[in-house]
């Protein structure tokens, strides 16, 4: 009997009807290894001209997933791809072996430094476990199918690729970019460590809005700067914040000079607002019955004293081209140790620029009435001696953005600090990268929009940190 699979003219292939993959793969690569293949590569396409895919590493931290696997299988096409059009394209992976990833691991089994290990011990605890993270790494990119200079890879923590970051770092102190300052800084409560802005992003935060009154030190200036006879009440200016942890830090109240102020009359007490903001402002206090009892510009107020709402101390009022009408009241506590604005005020204005919270992001001991407590957890605690002191007006909360450490997702502070800076002004830097920019051709185009946009932007850079690895 004639097989019906014999009637059909069908190709003859050596193929299995099933690619058993899972099996087959691992012989493929490892006969690859066995031959050679890399190598061999190297040696056809030496003398071509060259095309060199610069690997941005990964960290040696973890088993790869799905993000490592799309990222080394793109490169290997690419790199493949331009062999085969006629290029000598050799591929060097390489390995991240710094940063807190590693350090946070090895804290998790060795504790943090200065409890079981001294700094040279933790350190030689982090370099052993990068090093078994590449081992496990290589594996894995290799099972891949990528192919590469595997037994050569670059490694930061490798004497020699430290030696040249030394030097090329000393080219850039050399250039004159690189200062020591003292200034607010992106500060990662579970870090430990100044962020840089790279090492920020933003998500929505729901926050503690409240709104504060700074009593008026002397009634009488008041009076004289408006113009009028104001009545023996208390007379407050009212200020709206999201961080009430930043208060113990406060060291003035900042208007806009050319903003209009109107003092407000609810009947019980007088409040100081922003005009456009005091219908707005009012109705969160209880107060929608009040009179305008008078009006003038934001700059007739500079240096009016005002007392701290918990601590027996006078803080006077400031201007700044930073107060907005956004939100808020037009009246805006500054706290110079804790806000790029706050400090640059502080700065101009010579107000004390402490920093009232130490590394481990609690209060420090000299702090009064909150000395030891985490910052963020201590917000519950100023809004009620704001209450006892009589001088909270109101309390809701507040979805806004707000920026979070990437690494561990929760909301960062800002801290002043002595810190290591890259300035970007000085010396032509932000001019030179943008000049450099244009000389680049950009795929996808875009490319060169956002980078450029990112220069233009951009900070002095943070280069320090306060990291053991």
């Amino acid at each position: 009997m004639t097989e019906y699979k014999d009637t059909l003219n069908l190709p003859q292939t050596a193929f299995p009807m099933r690619a058993n993959l899972a099996n087959r793969e691992p012989g493929m690569l490892a006969d690859w290894e066995r031959r050679g293949i890399y190598q061999k590569i190297r040696e056809t396409t030496a003398g071509r001209p060259t095309f060199v895919l610069v690997d941005g590493p990964p960290y040696a931290n973890g088993k790869i997933h799905i993000g490592h696997a799309v990222n080394k299988v793109l490169k290997d096409i690419v790199v493949k791809s331009r062999t085969l059009s006629g290029f000598d394209a050799p591929y060097v992976p390489g390995w991240d072996c710094h940063g807190l990833p590693i350090e946070l691991m090895v804290e998790k089994k060795k504790g943090r430094v200065g409890k079981k290990l001294n700094a040279r011990e933790f350190r030689q605890a982090s370099r052993q476990y990068a090093l078994r993270q590449v081992d496990d790494q290589r594996k894995d990119f290799k099972r891949l199918g990528v192919l590469g200079d595997w037994e050569n890879p670059y490694l930061t923590l490798d004497k020699r690729f430290e030696a040249a970051q030394l030097r090329a770092f000393a080219q850039i102190i050399a250039n004159g970019h690189v200062y020591n300052g003292y200034k607010p800084v992106h500060w990662c409560l579970d870090c430990r460590s100044a962020l840089a802005e790279a090492e920020v992003e933003y998500h929505d935060k729901k926050s503690n809005g409240i709104d504060i009154r700074f009593p008026v030190a002397d009634t009488a200036d008041l009076a004289q700067r408006f113009g009028i006879d104001v009545p023996k009440k208390r007379v407050s200016v009212a200020s709206w914040t999201t961080t009430p942890w930043t208060l113990p830090g406060n060291q003035a109240v900042a208007l806009h000079p050319e903003f209009e102020y109107v003092l407000v009359d609810s009947g019980d007490e007088l409040l100081l607002f922003a005009t456009e903001l005091a219908d707005a402002s009012l109705p969160r206090y209880g107060m929608d019955q009040h009179t305008v009892i008078g009006a003038v510009r934001g700059a007739a107020l500079a240096g009016l004293l005002l007392e701290h709402p918990f601590y027996a101390r006078q803080v006077p009022v400031i201007l700044g081209d930073h107060v907005t009408l956004e939100a808020g009241t037009g009246a805006v506590h500054t706290a110079p140790g804790h806000g790029h604005e706050d400090f640059a005020a502080g700065v101009e204005n010579d107000l004390p620029l402490e920093n009232p919270v130490g590394n481990d992001g609690r209060f420090l001991p000299s702090v009064e009435l909150f000395a030891g407590e985490r910052v963020d957890e201590a917000n519950a605690h100023i809004i009620e001696v704001l209450r006892e002191h009589k001088n909270l007006l109101a309390h809701e909360p507040y979805v806004h953005s707000y920026p979070h450490c990437w690494r561990h997702k929760s909301p960062v502070i800002f801290r002043a600090t002595p810190q290591w800076f890259i300035s970007m002004d000085d010396k032509g830097l932000r001019a030179n990268a943008l000049a450099e920019i244009k000389k680049v051709h950009w795929t996808p185009s875009w490319g060169e929009q956002r980078i450029e946009g990112m220069v233009e932007s951009r900070p002095d850079w943070c280069i320090s940190r306060q990291r053991t690895w």
